[in-house]
């Protein structure tokens, strides 16, 4: 039988040995190194999540303050108009006039109301809540 199948000679088992050796010595120092790494790569992705999140917020707050002025600049243009109606009206607000407006107010209420005139000539209200609540 030849030998020479399976003669391992003792450079052989120092080569192993030896590249055994590196490749731990490398696991010990790459492992560490690649934790660290990975770890900064997570904050900068949570970093610029951050970022991302502030932008929104930035931009809502702007969308926000826009609706304010442009609903402002309503309210400033409905004013405009009760004041024009007050000077055809001759500047004078009457009672029936101030009741008018207050009932033509009373059409976006979306409960119930019944109006039921009083001394004053001022409808009441409560009448129709109190009914509401009962139920």
């Amino acid at each position: 039988m030849n030998n020479n199948n399976y003669n391992i000679s003792l450079g052989h088992i120092l080569v192993g040995g030896l590249v055994t050796v590196i490749l731990l010595v490398c696991l010990f120092i790459g492992i560490p190194m690649y934790n660290v790494w990975q770890q900064e790569m997570q904050g900068k992705a949570e970093f610029a999540k951050a970022e991302q999140n502030r932008k929104i917020k930035i931009e809502e707050a702007k969308a926000n303050l826009e609706a304010e002025k442009l609903n402002a600049q309503a309210e400033i243009e409905r004013a405009k108009g009760a004041a024009e109606a007050i000077r055809i009206e001759n500047g004078s607000l009457t009672p029936t006039y101030i009741q008018y407006l207050w009932v033509r107010q009373q059409k976006d209420f979306t409960g119930k109301v019944i109006y039921i005139p009083t001394e004053a000539s001022l409808p009441i209200l409560e009448a129709g809540r109190t009914a509401l609540n009962a139920d």
